[in-house]
């Protein structure tokens, strides 16, 4: 394909992209009470294969090309059209989580720092167990982990799977319902963000051990942590300049630029080292003086990024969900089983810990509900264990599959628990 054909393909795949994001929100939110995260989510979902595929295959794998371009000489190279928008949805994803760590209260964490310890506890220990327990079942009864992949490893991955919580879609729900203030937001906030890291740490052990590298795992703990306290210690001090840079002349396009230059550069060291580029740009955000600085921009960044940048992520990763390869009564039962686990593990077990933590039952449910979401968080770590051969499709799908359905439980059990509270916020 030409530069000239890519751009023309690369239009009409924006075009149908927000159309149906706008199209599946709009009814989403008026008849199901959903938030556009989740209804991007299930707009990417039925333009995959498992909707659009079906109804019109031809022209669903045309227009979202997945197969390799075979070249004159029978050379397979993937497909430039699908690299381009998945680069595309990383600048968005990066960038929105980066105005994420600016609304996140760092100040309220602090004084809250043992409640949140406990719940990020609860958020990790206990789906790691079970999840863990339950992969020693199916590694022995079906075809669920490649054979290389021992069963210690199987354990590692499975409970780093049951551990995630859909980070950016907690965030945009917190967001989209004006409670990233509030101290039970900001419980979930940070309890989720030190899960998902614990995760990717998880995940770059057991690809360590796929690979017989433990550089990979060594890279990934020690360059997360050493990416923390760097921007704590050395990163926050030197950022408070464009404070005062801010104060004299206001944010201009050479200031905006240095800051994006900055986040970038973030992005990558966090993605070089294992963790996951938008672990970098949270800490960023979180680090970033608040004032007139970090106001103007978020005013500068937050529409195009929201509205045309970040539909793009959830609808591309949702082009890889496959629903029909979970076909069996066999199957069914062992999804329905993982789900029951996740809840249980994720949802109940965090909010325990919140009522623990001395929240009253309606905020720990609903920081229950929110960490409970998997969301596409999930399905990128499960995109890795199948490209790395750690696990099979039918384990991918199962895990998907619950990965939606805890998603899609959040926003309507949020939306009964905090209704006719003070924290209660319009979605339109």
């Amino acid at each position: 394909m030409s530069n000239f054909d890519l751009v023309i393909q690369l239009f009409l795949q924006l075009t149908v992209i927000l159309a149906t994001c706008r199209i599946v929100t709009i009814i989403g939110r008026r008849y199901l009470g959903q938030t556009d995260v989740v209804c991007e989510m299930i707009a990417g979902v039925m333009l995959g294969p498992s909707l659009l595929g079906l109804i019109a295959p031809d022209f669903q794998q045309w227009l979202f090309p997945k197969l390799p371009i075979i070249t004159a000489v029978g050379l397979k190279i993937p497909n430039p059209s699908m690299s381009i928008l998945y680069a595309i949805s990383q600048i968005g994803l990066v960038i929105y989580m980066f105005l994420i760590g600016l609304e996140f209260n760092t100040k309220l964490l602090k004084h809250h720092i043992k409640s949140a310890s406990l719940l990020s506890a609860a958020g990790i220990i206990t789906p790691f167990i079970l999840g863990a327990i339950a992969s020693f079942w199916f590694y022995r009864n079906g075809d669920f982990f490649q054979p290389k992949v021992m069963p210690w490893s199987a354990a590692l991955y499975l409970g780093a799977s049951m551990t995630i919580t859909a980070f950016p879609m907690l965030a945009r729900i917190l967001y989209e319902r004006g409670l990233t203030q509030t101290r039970f937001g900001t419980l979930a906030l940070g309890a989720a963000s030190v899960d998902d890291a614990v995760a990717w740490c998880l995940l770059a052990i057991v690809l360590a051990s796929v690979k017989n590298s433990l550089s990979i795992a060594i890279l990934a703990i020690g360059g997360g942590i050493c990416y923390v306290l760097f921007a704590i210690f050395l990163g926050q001090p030197l950022l408070k300049a464009f404070t005062r840079i801010t104060k004299r002349e206001g944010v201009n396009r050479q200031t905006l630029t240095l800051m994006l230059i900055i986040l970038m550069f973030c992005a990558w060291f966090t993605d070089v080292t294992g963790i996951y580029a938008i672990f970098g740009a949270f800490v960023l955000g979180a680090v970033t003086p608040r004032g007139e600085f970090a106001q103007q921009i978020r005013q500068y960044t937050e529409f195009l990024t929201t509205s045309f940048l970040l539909p793009i992520f959830f609808v591309f990763s949702g082009l890889n969900t496959q629903i029909g390869l979970v076909n069996t009564p066999t199957l069914w039962g062992m999804t329905l089983l993982i789900i029951a686990i996740a809840i249980l593990g994720k949802g109940v077990a965090c909010m325990l810990a919140a009522k623990l933590a001395g929240e009253n039952w309606r905020e720990s449910a609903t920081i229950g509900a929110l960490m409970n979401a998997r969301g596409l968080m999930e399905l990128i770590i499960l995109n890795i264990g199948l490209e790395q051969g750690i696990i099979t499709p039918t384990l991918f799908t199962i895990m998907v599959i619950m990965a939606v359905i805890t998603t899609l439980m959040a926003s309507p059990m949020i939306a009964f628990l905090l209704h006719g509270t003070s924290y209660d916020k319009s979605l339109t």
